[in-house]
């Protein structure tokens, strides 16, 4: 397992906040309920996104920095967005997104890779779908994330995976849980391989 200590950054509500970075970017992203605080606490292995109990109160881009030991330069940067809610995608982004994040998923120049996030306890969602296909049209690596794989039973992750699959036109999808730590190491082995395509990237365990 890969360890850092994590630094929150900044909230930003506009791109003149984006904090100036050098380093590799991982984008979180999904709809408001999907879990996504959750899954990013399990894998910094501590509380540092807010879990709300009313999905979709984040509003702004949270940025954390991940630092390797003493180091005082981070090694990796997280950006937790905004939850896209249950409204429907349009072809470029959620109308219920704030203008901002458009630009920071399509001209972001150290954003590595995006963690898109899907339930896998609901039917795959038309947004869903639309997401992975606006990250393809701007080029974006994208890292296809299934949550909540604890609340199901060995078969009906098999029936969900296959279901998600092809709804997203991927082979590519991992089991996760935030709850009983199921995929996590693998989602990190993910963001490692993307950041180091990237930039240089020491290991950290």
């Amino acid at each position: 397992m890969y360890r850092y200590h994590t630094e929150f950054l900044l909230s930003a509500t506009s791109a003149a906040q984006f904090p100036a970075s050098s380093v590799p970017e991982i984008a979180f992203l999904g709809r408001s309920n999907v879990g996504k605080s959750s899954l990013i606490n399990a894998l910094l292995g501590e509380p540092a996104a807010r879990v709300s109990s009313t999905p979709g109160r984040t509003r702004a881009i949270n940025f954390f920095a991940l630092h390797a030991s003493s180091q005082v330069r981070p090694e990796l940067i997280l950006a937790d967005l905004p939850g896209y809610g249950y409204a429907k995608l349009s072809r470029s982004i959620s109308a219920e997104w704030p203008a901002f994040i458009n630009p920071y998923l399509a001209t972001r120049d150290t954003l590595a890779a995006c963690v898109c996030l899907v339930d896998m306890n609901v039917p795959p969602q038309p947004g869903d779908a639309m997401l992975a296909q606006y990250l393809d049209s701007i080029h974006r690596p994208r890292i296809l994330v299934g949550t909540k794989a604890d609340k199901l039973s060995g078969n009906q992750r098999v029936v969900a995976t296959k279901r998600l699959r092809e709804a997203l036109e991927t082979d590519e999808i991992l089991v996760c849980s935030a709850k009983d730590g199921r995929g996590i190491a693998a989602l990190w082995k993910a963001i490692h391989g993307v950041a180091e395509a990237q930039g240089n990237l020491r290991t950290a365990k």
